[in-house]
This record gives C-alpha cells, sequence and structure tokens, in this order.
C-alpha cells in the first residue's frame, strides 16, 4: 500500500510539474523584465523650445486636436538631420525610386508579406523556446536560437581586408612588431 501511495505521489507531482511548464503565451527568446512600473523613458518625447512668431497676426486659428508648433516630430526631425525634406516623405515613392521600386518588384510581390513573416517567426520562436528548466528559470535563449543566422563581424571584416575593399569605420589592421 505503501509503494502505490508513492506512486501515485511522484505520478501527481510529474504531471503538476509538467502542467506548470506548458504555457499558452508566445515564447520570449530575450527575457528582459523592468523591475519598476515606472514610465518608458524612450516613449517620452520632449517639447521643442517656445518661440516667439514674426506676427501674432498671422498666427493660425487653434484646432482642438490638431498640430502644435513646438510638438515634436522625430521622423521629420530626422529626414532634415540628414538633409532630406521631410514634405517629401508624405508624397509616396519619388519618381526618381521608381525604377528602383519596379526592378526590386519584378518577380511579383505579396500584399501579406508582413503577415506571412510574423507567423513564420511565431512559429520559429516557439520552436526555440528552450527547455523546460531554461523557460522555468527564465534563462536567455535569443543568442543560441539565432546563432545559425549570425554574421561573424570578424570574419567578414578580415575577408573583405584579404579582397582589398578598404573598411574605414573598422579599426586598422594589427601590424606585426619587428
Amino acid at each position: 500500500m505503501r509503494a502505490t501511495g508513492t506512486k501515485i505521489l511522484v505520478v501527481l507531482l510529474a504531471v503538476s510539474l509538467m502542467a506548470g511548464c506548458s504555457r499558452n503565451k508566445e515564447p520570449r527568446l530575450l527575457n528582459i523584465s523592468s523591475s519598476t512600473d515606472g514610465p518608458d523613458e524612450f516613449s517620452i518625447l520632449p517639447n521643442k523650445p517656445l518661440q516667439e512668431p514674426p506676427s501674432f497676426k498671422e498666427l493660425p486659428t487653434p484646432t482642438p486636436g490638431g498640430a502644435n508648433r513646438v510638438d515634436p516630430a522625430p521622423e521629420a526631425d530626422a529626414i532634415i538631420a540628414l538633409g532630406g525634406n521631410p514634405a517629401a516623405a508624405s508624397r509616396g515613392i519619388p519618381s526618381s525610386d521608381s525604377g528602383l521600386v519596379s526592378y526590386a518588384s519584378r518577380n511579383g510581390r505579396s500584399g501579406t508579406i508582413r503577415q506571412q513573416l510574423a507567423s513564420e517567426d511565431l512559429e520559429f520562436r516557439r520552436r526555440n523556446d528552450g527547455r523546460i528548466l531554461e523557460r522555468l528559470f527564465n534563462v536567455n535563449v535569443y543568442f543560441r536560437a539565432y546563432q545559425n543566422q549570425s554574421l561573424d563581424q570578424y570574419a567578414e571584416l578580415e575577408r573583405f581586408r584579404r579582397a582589398g575593399v578598404r573598411t574605414p569605420a573598422a579599426p586598422p589592421p594589427e601590424v606585426a612588431e619587428q
């Protein structure tokens, strides 16, 4: 009787452990969590400094919910910083790039590519979500999961240098002392 009770206890313990490890959430390869409930410092954008307009009579009529001259516009600011025209960004594909776009889509294009890639990525993350103990102890398996898809930057740098390609952004090659 005692051996049967022990067996039942072991089976119940194993079933409860397996039930505790199962989850229906999306897999998290990179386990990063904040220890506080504070605001996300990257979602807060400071306003631009207030400026006095050249003429108060020429100010547009305020519209509720409309744009403010001191509201941040990070995309437009980035376009200006890179030497572009922010007004051109909202007009779609410029005519100078139409040849490039038509060449890139010469074999057809899918209107549902984003949904397809999202579902394939979710399936990949489910297959590489780690083992039971890694999930239980919140072990980071991100780098191991994507290891086959990563590029060895130092090997590529050496390959380019052997081919004679200048690499100005990389450190200069080490010179052997004589």
